[in-house]
This record gives C-alpha cells, structure tokens and sequence, in this order.
C-alpha cells in the first residue's frame, strides 16, 4: 500500500534482460535503509527489492508487469519516481494507491500557466472502471495528482513548482508513456454499478 507521495528520485544504473524478465538497478539516497523483499513503488509500480549493495539496489520486473506498465521504455540514467510502502499509523497525503498499474497513458499536452504547468493525458479505455472524475484522485508514474478536465478517455493534472522538480515530471513530454493506477474507490463503484 502507498500513499502517491515521492520520496526521491532513483537513477536507473544497469538493466539486465534474463528470459521474459528484467532487472533493474537503481541509486538511490534511500539504498541505506532498504532491505530485501521490502516493497517499493517504482514509477508506480510496486516491485520486490531482491538485492542492496551499496548505494544500489535491484528489483524485478516479470513480463507481465512489462507488459503493462512503462518499464520497457528505462534506460540507463533515467529517472524514477520512488516511494516506500505505507507505514501502519502514518498520514496518508496522498489517496490510497496499490503499486498495481492499470493501464499506460500517452501525454498529448505540456502547457505552462504562470508558474505551474498542466499535463494532458490520453487513454484508450477498455473497462468501466478506467475513469476519473474531476477533482478525484489518479496516480500518475506514482504520483497522487487531481484530475481536472475529466472525459472518457484522458484527463489532466496541474503541477505545482515542487512536485515539477522533486518528481520525474520535469523529464514528462508529449507523447511520452505514463502510468496510470485509477483511484481504487472509484474502481469498485465502477464494478458495483456495473454488476
């Protein structure tokens, strides 16, 4: 369980291809304090810590998280939005989010407004519970943003300067891949309503 709220940013040090599977190795200032099989969300993605040496640490990513998310698309050097799993008793920030991405969104728009900026986003929808609704929740590479300019199938978010610069946002542009995970309440409504 996480919260949408990035603790730092990783750097994506070496990536190994074994069979339908890839591992990645990451620096990052948190390395000291992580442990094997603890979980961390990269981009969004929760995966499993399965190495720490140093100031890096490796995770894995099976085919089917490729399948489904932006992994694909890392290459060496490349930033990643990271958090640690929720701790029991602490605030929640954000909104609930998984670590289960839903689905990839291209971004169509990056258009500043004095002092903050506005991403657009576009999806292609396949089930009724990839919605969002304005002024709800949508986690976006990890990030707990508000939707605003909600429609069927894309959305956008507003960012602050300190999220622009704290977060991979300030590397997002047009037509890069996103993901997305969908606000957890509003799949379940999604799923009732349709039942």
């Amino acid at each position: 369980m996480f919260t949408g709220i990035i603790e730092q940013l990783g750097v994506v040090k070496d990536i190994v291809k074994e069979d339908g599977n890839i591992h990645f190795t990451l620096e990052a200032a948190m390395c000291s304090e992580l442990k094997i099989d603890q979980s961390v969300a990269h981009n969004g993605v929760c995966l499993t810590v399965v190495s720490v040496k140093g100031n890096c640490y490796t995770v894995t990513a099976i085919q089917e998280t490729l399948n489904k998310t932006n992994l694909n698309s890392l290459a060496i050097a490349d930033e990643v939005n990271l958090e640690r799993c929720m701790k029991m008793g602490g605030r929640l920030d954000g909104h609930i989010v998984q670590g289960h991405v839903d689905k990839i969104a291209i971004c169509t728009e990056v258009k500043t407004e004095d002092g903050s900026w506005v991403f657009s986003f576009d999806y292609v929808k396949n089930a009724p519970s990839e919605v969002t609704v304005e002024k709800g929740s949508i986690t976006v590479n990890g990030t707990s943003l508000t939707v605003v300019n909600s429609k069927d199938n894309g959305f956008s978010v507003c960012i602050i300067p300190y999220t622009f610069e704290n977060t991979c946002f300030k590397n997002i542009k047009q037509g890069d891949q996103v993901n997305l995970e969908f606000d957890i309440i509003g799949k379940y409504v999604a799923r009732i309503m349709n039942a």
